[in-house]
């Protein structure tokens, strides 16, 4: 497998490091950094987030490479109902996040935001309930961040609004299990996300019984092809989610979505609509609730507009480097 793929050098001849503006602050940061590559196939991304060791952004390039390089699955479908997503912002802001997501009437909410407390959670939920009406859909992600009796306590505090579901309320796959257990009477499913895509076993959650969806991304997946692999030995129903990448990432997203047997789930595709800029003039934000299945074409103005300072640059085009040599492994 190794032996087929693009060498560093080709790699690197092609690469450009972008620094793109949020419009609101997420995951801690107010822009994000992305690494694109110009395959056979077309342009691809690399991005997994700075944190990340080598081990694990190594499949984030592999899906990057198998995106670039190789052909895809078949698409089943040319559109993807996306979900908006709301990030911790005051309940005050709630509105003006949902505006740049015309159409959609899902809504992810980030709750367990370090630093707020429960009742800001439940006031931004609120707000969106309200703002979305009876008929809207609200699911909420705390990315891992409660214990088990804390998320208990919150799925309760949050229930009054009807939630589709609650992603990755704890870390862990044995406090997502009794978590299930505890509020099964509710009638709130599970949705495991970092419990699928940074776990040794992807597909250990599923085995456990301990939740009732899964969340896959393309990227830390390791691509397309391998992503759909998952999701079938799963046997669970699959929402593709972002890993808040540029449009050329999201269209690998899109590809994933597109190529699902099954697709009964608003994704979360549409977060274009969270950065200030992108790679491409013409982004693959959310119309009418709906994002369209391409592949996207960059702008080399704005790759030049929205370089990486030098520093970063030589940082991400090192790590593509030692990620490279670990697929080698």
């Amino acid at each position: 497998m190794a032996s087929a793929l693009p060498s560093t050098d080709e790699l690197l001849s092609t690469a450009r490091v972008v620094a793109l503006p949020l419009r609101t602050r997420f995951r801690g940061v107010d822009e994000r950094e992305a690494l694109l590559l110009h395959g056979p196939q077309g342009w691809t991304e690399f991005s997994p987030f700075p944190e990340y060791a080598d081990a694990e952004a190594s499949t984030w390039l592999f899906a990057a490479i198998d995106y670039g390089w190789r052909p895809q699955p078949p698409t089943l479908r040319d559109e993807i109902p996306v979900n908006a997503t709301v990030p911790a912002v005051p309940a005050a802001s709630v509105a003006g996040v949902l505006a740049r997501f015309p159409g959609c009437r899902t809504a992810k909410v980030k709750v367990a935001e370090r630093g707020q407390t429960l009742a800001d959670d439940v006031a931004r939920v609120a707000a969106v309930r309200d703002a979305l009406g009876p008929e809207g859909r609200v699911r909420v992600d705390a990315n891992a961040a409660w214990n088990l009796d804390e998320a208990e306590h919150a799925v309760h505090a949050l229930a009054e609004f009807d939630l589709e579901y609650v992603e990755q309320p704890c870390a862990t796959i044995d406090e997502l299990a009794e978590l299930r257990r505890r509020i099964r009477y509710m009638g709130i499913p599970i949705a495991a996300d970092e419990s699928v895509r940074k776990a040794d076993d992807p597909l250990a959650v599923a085995r456990a019984g301990a939740a009732d969806l899964v969340v896959v991304k393309a990227q830390p997946l390791g691509g397309v092809t391998r992503a759909l692999e998952i999701v079938r030995e799963a046997g669970l129903p699959a929402i593709v989610s972002s890993a808040l990448d540029t449009s050329v990432g999201l269209g690998m997203g899109a590809a994933l979505a597109a190529a699902l047997p099954d697709l009964e789930i608003d994704c979360g595709l549409g977060t274009a609509a969270l950065l200030a800029a992108d790679v491409t003039g013409s982004p693959l934000v959310p119309v009418d609730g709906v994002i369209p299945v391409r592949r996207v074409e960059v702008d080399a103005e704005l790759l030049d507009r929205h370089r990486a300072t030098p520093d970063r640059e030589r940082w991400w085009l090192d790590r593509l480097a030692r990620c490279r040599a670990l697929l080698d492994g």
